[in-house]
C-alpha cells in the first residue's frame, strides 16, 4: 500500500504528460475489463487501458486515476511516467455462482453486471 501511496504522490506532482500512453487491454485478459467491488476497494478498468482504484484503509483512503501498463501472468502493471505498481492477482476472473470475481492484492472482488 505504501508503494501505491508514492504513486498517488507522484501522479500528483507529474505536471507534464506521461511518457506512456495506456495499454489497451488484450484480447486474451478481455474478463479484467469492468468495474470491480470488494470490501473497501473499487477498480475499474477500461477496455482502452485506463483504471481507477480506490481502496480505504484505517487511516488513509487511496484514489488513483492511472494508465494499464501491461499483464504480467495474470498480474497486471499501472502507472504514470516513469512509476509503476503491480496488481497481484491471485485469482483470475472466473464465473462463481452466476458472478464474475476475482483476487487482487488478497481483496475477493465482484464484477458489476
Amino acid at each position: 500500500m505504501i508503494r501505491r501511496a508514492i504513486l498517488l504522490a507522484a501522479c500528483l506532482c507529474a505536471a507534464q504528460p506521461g511518457f506512456a500512453a495506456p495499454v489497451p487491454v488484450p484480447a486474451d485478459k478481455i474478463a479484467y475489463v469492468g468495474e470491480w467491488l470488494g470490501k473497501d476497494m473499487r477498480l475499474n478498468i477500461k477496455q482502452d487501458g485506463q483504471v481507477e482504484y480506490k481502496r480505504k484503509q484505517p487511516g488513509k483512503d487511496l484514489s488513483l486515476s492511472v494508465d494499464l501498463q501491461g499483464f504480467n501472468g495474470d498480474n497486471f502493471d499501472v502507472g504514470v511516467s516513469l512509476i509503476r505498481s503491480t496488481f497481484v492477482v491471485s485469482k483470475p476472473p472466473h464465473r462463481e455462482g452466476g458472478k464474475w470475481k476475482m483476487t487482487v492484492d488478497g481483496v475477493e472482488l465482484t464484477r458489476s453486471e
